[in-house]
């Protein structure tokens, strides 16, 4: 899975933003937490879950049960609205 070329993203202050710029339905911007803008970060390149929470492991000091459940609401949301291709 990866992040659509129809959203981009951008750094302001230390938050980013995820914004939608192509033909999708959803326009709009979607302001990320931390833990959120390194899953939008891992999905800038062909990733899988498995992937991200391997990552998010590496970096965070949090069961994996409870980084993967973490990772799959973010990505669920960035499903519904319309930003991943699988």
């Amino acid at each position: 899975m990866k992040l659509k070329p129809d959203f981009i993203t951008q750094d302001v202050d230390g938050t980013q933003f995820l914004i939608s710029v192509g033909l999708e339905s959803f326009s709009g911007i979607v302001r990320s937490n931390k833990t959120a803008a390194f899953i939008v970060d891992c999905l800038k390149e062909e990733t899988t879950k498995e992937q991200i929470v391997d990552a998010m492991c590496a970096k965070y000091d949090a069961p994996r049960e409870t980084i993967s459940e973490d990772v799959q609401e973010i990505l669920d949301k960035l499903n519904g609205i319309g930003a991943i291709e699988e």
